[in-house]
C-alpha cells in the first residue's frame, strides 16, 4: 500500500466530513488507507463516520488521549509505505496525496515532509520553524510579540521562500508525512507531549539520523487552522502549551535552560492576564 493516512479528530464533525470526502475525491491513481481517531468527541463525528465513511478505519476513544498517542494508535495498525498525520481541518486538493508520495518515492533521504499550506482564500499559511531555543521561547512567554513581532523572526522564519523545496528544520504536523523506513528506525510520536511540541520533537529526532526533513511545494493542501483549538478554552490551552514546552526543553536542552523557562512561566502567566 502506497499511503496511510491517519486523522485524529475532535468535535469538529463537519470540517472531518469535508476532509474525508475530499481524500475520496482526490486521491485515485494510487492505494491508501484512512484511519480516523477520534479523540472522544461529543458532536456526532463517531456516528458520523460509521454511517458515511464506511471504508474508513475508525478507532473511537472513550477519552481524550491527546495528538501524539491518538496518531500512534493508527500508526500501530497501518500499513502504506508513507503515513501522513493528517488534521481534521484540512482539506488535500485534485493531485495533494499522489503528488507527494511520488515526490517521496524520489527523495529517498527524507524522512518527514510537508506541503504548502494556504488557507481557504488560496493565502500561504506559514509554517516552516526553526528548532525552538530559549531566547524565543522565552519571548513567547513573556509576551514580547505582541509588543515587538520582530523578535520570532528567526524562530518563525519570515524570510521563508515557499516557493522552492528546502531542507527545514520542522514543518507543520497538520500535514505530516513520514517515511515508513523512519518510522521503524526511531519509532512513533512520543506519546509524554499531549498536544503541541510533538512534530517539532519528531523532526529533532530525525536530524539525529541519516534523513531529512523537507518542504516541498510539490502539492497544496488547504489549512483551516486549529478548529479543534478554538474548542478549547484560553486558560487550558496555555497549559497544555506550557507542559510541552517544558517537556521538549527538559528533553532536549540543558537542564538550566528548563529552569529558566519554568521560572518564565510565572512571570508569563500574570502577563497573560492584561492581554
Amino acid at each position: 500500500m502506497d499511503l496511510s493516512i491517519v486523522i485524529v479528530s475532535w468535535n469538529v464533525v463537519d470540517k472531518l466530513r469535508d476532509n474525508i470526502k475530499a481524500i475520496y475525491k482526490y486521491t485515485q491513481n494510487m492505494s491508501f488507507e484512512v484511519f480516523v481517531v477520534d479523540n472522544n468527541s461529543s458532536d456526532g463525528s463517531v456516528e458520523m463516520v460509521q454511517k458515511e465513511f464506511s471504508q474508513v478505519k475508525l478507532i473511537a476513544n472513550v477519552e481524550n488521549f491527546g495528538f501524539a498517542k491518538a496518531n500512534n494508535q493508527a500508526i500501530q495498525k497501518s500499513l502504506g509505505r508513507y503515513v501522513l498525520l493528517l488534521n481534521p481541518d484540512m482539506r488535500v486538493q485534485a493531485k495533494t496525496l499522489e503528488n507527494m508520495v511520488s515526490w517521496m518515492d524520489g527523495q529517498i533521504d527524507v524522512g518527514v515532509a510537508g506541503c504548502h499550506l494556504v488557507d481557504e482564500n488560496g493565502k500561504t499559511v506559514p509554517h516552516v520553524r526553526k528548532f525552538p531555543n530559549l531566547f524565543d521561547q522565552l519571548m513567547i512567554v513573556l509576551k514580547v510579540p505582541h509588543i515587538l513581532p520582530s523578535v520570532l523572526n528567526r524562530y518563525l522564519m519570515k524570510d521563508f521562500d515557499y516557493e522552492k523545496p528546502a531542507q527545514v528544520d520542522s514543518i507543520r504536523g497538520s500535514f505530516f508525512m513520514i517515511r515508513r523506513n523512519l518510522i521503524e528506525k526511531i519509532g512513533m510520536l512520543d506519546e509524554r507531549y499531549f498536544i503541541w511540541f510533538e512534530e517539532v520533537d519528531y523532526c529533532k529526532q530525525v536530524s539525529n539520523t541519516e534523513y531529512k526533513v523537507m518542504y516541498t511545494p510539490v502539492a497544496t493542501c488547504i489549512d483551516f487552522v486549529g478548529q479543534s483549538f478554538n474548542k478549547i478554552g484560553r486558560a487550558k490551552k496555555q497549559g497544555l502549551f506550557r507542559d510541552s514546552m517544558l517537556k521538549y526543553f527538559k528533553k532536549w536542552h540543558d537542564p538550566l535552560e528548563c529552569f529558566v523557562l519554568y521560572m518564565a512561566w510565572s512571570i508569563g502567566i500574570l502577563i497573560a492576564s492584561v492581554f
